[in-house]
């Protein structure tokens, strides 16, 4: 007698839990945002009838050492200012540190492209300040030494000044949740405010400085318009190179593949900087952190260097552009202008949009069925911010292109009709690499607001008669309603500044603010690029704002 397999009431659970429309629905998303980086791994051993033998015999070693030694000079640079102005404005009074708690973030809002772009025309040899020197001191050309600002040394350093905030951002945060008690046992047993931050502090935010340094790498290795102007090769300008240059889609997938390593790697040694390390805080009602009062030459030196990477990444720059944008300006401004800018508008709040709606599936998912499967769902949907737009973009056009050339075939076969590019030369593919791009950062201000839901009130609802649908509408979204609207404002700047997807992905003769600051830039047209440069600009420091609102409040200020 045969007979059936039992299963208990709390497998029954799980397996309708695994099977309800929201986990399906968590599942179609965590392989909708891992599909473009399936297609660049599924590339990496297609034969590509020497091509890929030339690359590596040519430019691939001009790719590696320069991407290397960029990531290496950014890194450095950001963990050295990053955490330098976050221990003076937690733990020292001097003039103006108020301003600078909020200050210090405003770099965020100038995409790197565009200070490269500004400083070009400020420092280059016909521009103001060198023609200032040679009237001043009765110079010419020649006469004197002035450092190439368009050189691997000249991006690493301005990428260095607009991308340590996030640096500055994790460090201050860390340093003021760390125990005022701690510290106070330090200055006990004699030690100064510099032994102090390198032998207490400096250890204890050890995985937040690892977590900013990592955010600031992965933005470095995306990066494309200003090493592309300063005509530094990287893994990103040659995939654009090659796709379009050579077109060869198969070696720019490889090439793909190989900056996807170096992300790879970059999250590992993240993970393994950690190890099994914990960092507590002891428990009770938290003090506040004793502060050191400069003075003198001190706080002098302590206002400079907290003035000095708001100057270099937002004031000057901000200040170069709009005095351009005043005098000179794009010359199509209120005609074809307000078409790119229609058309970033529009592409960045489409995005945002369905990427805010993207992460309240996925967090109020994991929050219905909080399984290892789900949790791993979540963080495959949540790694696109970790992926060069580059890389997204090879992934998701070579497939989109094989369906097109298939369907094209397909109806000129039977039909003798040709319909063109349905899905590669439409806008679709560049929302779709903009949500696969940017969906962690709705993602992450999403859960957080939804973990600060009780789940008393899930279950008061549920009793009521509600579904689980209608308790999200009714219940969690009213809750969250501004972090909904900080996720997305986050989100559509995000969109508005991103380039090399955009590069790659637009569809003939689709221009965005950020393409048509590139393309006349690349022209040498820098005095009419500062219009969609300033534009950009403009729209960055939105969430700039919100970033300065939200850290005030942390702090209880």
């Amino acid at each position: 007698m045969s007979t059936l397999p039992h299963c208990s009431p709390r497998a029954a659970c799980r397996l309708a839990g695994a099977l309800s429309p929201w986990s399906l629905a968590l599942f179609g998303v965590a392989l909708a945002v891992a599909l473009p980086i399936l297609i660049v791994l599924g590339h990496v051993l297609v034969p590509t009838d020497g091509i890929w033998g030339h690359l590596a015999s040519t430019v691939l070693p001009r790719y590696l050492i320069n991407t290397l030694w960029l990531t290496l000079g950014v890194g450095l640079g950001t963990l050295i200012i990053g955490t330098g102005c976050a221990w003076l404005v937690v733990m020292c009074r001097f003039p103006g540190k108020r301003l600078f708690e909020w200050a210090l973030l405003l770099p965020l809002a100038v995409p790197t492209y565009v200070i490269a772009y500004a400083y070009t025309d400020f420092f280059q040899v016909a521009g103001p300040f060198q023609s200032a020197l040679r009237a001043w001191f009765d110079w010419q050309y020649g006469d004197y030494y002035f450092p190439n600002i368009r050189s691997l040394g000249g991006a690493a350093t301005l990428i260095t000044f607009v991308l340590y905030p996030y640096v500055y951002l994790l460090a201050r945060a860390s340093f003021l949740e760390q125990s005022a008690g701690m510290l106070d046992v330090g200055r006990t047993l004699g030690r100064g405010p510099w032994r102090l931050f390198f032998s207490v502090a400096l250890p204890l935010s050890r995985p937040a400085l690892v977590g900013g340094v990592s955010l600031a790498l992965m933005e470095t290795l995306n990066e494309f318009g200003a090493v592309q102007f300063f005509g530094v090769d990287t893994f990103t300008t040659g995939i654009y190179r090659t796709w379009f240059g050579l077109g060869e889609p198969v070696a720019a997938a490889q090439l793909a593949a190989c900056l996807l390593s170096f992300v790879i790697v970059l999250v590992l040694l993240e993970q393994v900087s950690r190890g099994k390390r914990r960092y507590f805080h002891a428990a009770g009602q938290r003090q506040p952190l004793p502060e050191y009062r400069l003075a003198g030459g001190k706080a002098a030196a302590a206002t400079l260097a907290c003035v000095l990477p708001v100057v270099v990444g937002f004031l000057l720059p901000g200040g170069i552009l709009l005095h351009l944008a005043l005098t000179q300006g794009d010359a199509l401004l209120g005609t074809r202008f307000l078409r790119f800018a229609f058309n970033s508008l529009s592409l960045a709040a489409v995005a945002a949009l369905i990427a805010v709606g993207l992460a309240v599936v996925l967090s109020y998912s994991v929050r219905l069925n909080d399984t290892a499967p789900a949790r791993l769902f979540t963080r495959v949907a949540a790694m696109g911010y970790a992926i060069p737009g580059s890389v997204v973009a090879v992934g998701i056009l070579i497939p989109f292109a094989w369906l097109d050339s298939t369907l094209n075939a397909w109806l000129h076969a039977r039909y003798g009709v040709i319909v063109g590019l349905v899905f590669s030369g439409s806008a679709f593919i560049l929302i779709y690499a903009y949500v696969v791009r940017f969906l962690a950062v709705s993602f992450n201000a999403v859960e957080a607001s939804l973990g600060k839901v009780t789940p008393s009130m899930d279950a008061a609802s549920r009793t009521l008669g509600h579904t689980a649908g209608s308790t999200l509408r009714r219940v969690h979204t009213p809750l969250m309603r501004s972090s909904l609207l900080a996720a997305g404002i986050l989100v559509f700047v995000d969109v508005m500044k991103e380039l090399p997807a955009t590069m790659i992905l637009r569809p003939f003769n689709f221009d965005t603010l950020a393409v048509r600051a590139h393309s006349l830039a690349s022209d040498e047209r820098l005095a009419e690029a500062s219009t969609a440069s300033l534009a950009i600009v403009l729209a960055g420091i939105v969430p700039v704002i919100l970033l300065s609102v939200a850290m005030r409040r942390g702090a209880g200020k």
